[in-house]
């Protein structure tokens, strides 16, 4: 997980936890504020889902990136292991 994934998830982590505080303290029914907290719950589930599924993308990403590299490179020396041996004989 990289840093800005961090970042967001400590900031949804923080706005759930705060949306909660504020519902208990504030002068609400009981079923008033249990529909509030599960709200809020669903829509921190919601945000949190987002957040994974866009770090899972960001992390295949970089994986195809890394491969389509480490083969490039790897097709590069095989190249210049060959033009190497052609020069030595």
């Amino acid at each position: 997980m990289n840093k800005s994934s961090k970042i967001i998830l400590g900031i949804l982590g923080a706005a759930a936890a705060g949306a909660v505080i504020g519902m208990l303290v504030a002068p609400n029914s009981g079923n008033d504020m249990r529909k509030r907290i599960s709200k809020a719950a669903s829509d921190f589930a919601e945000d949190l889902t987002k957040a994974i599924i866009s770090g899972r993308e960001q992390a295949s990403d970089a994986k195809d990136t890394i491969l389509k590299e480490a083969r490039g490179l790897g097709h590069d020396a095989a190249a210049r292991y060959s033009r190497v041996k052609e020069s030595l004989t």
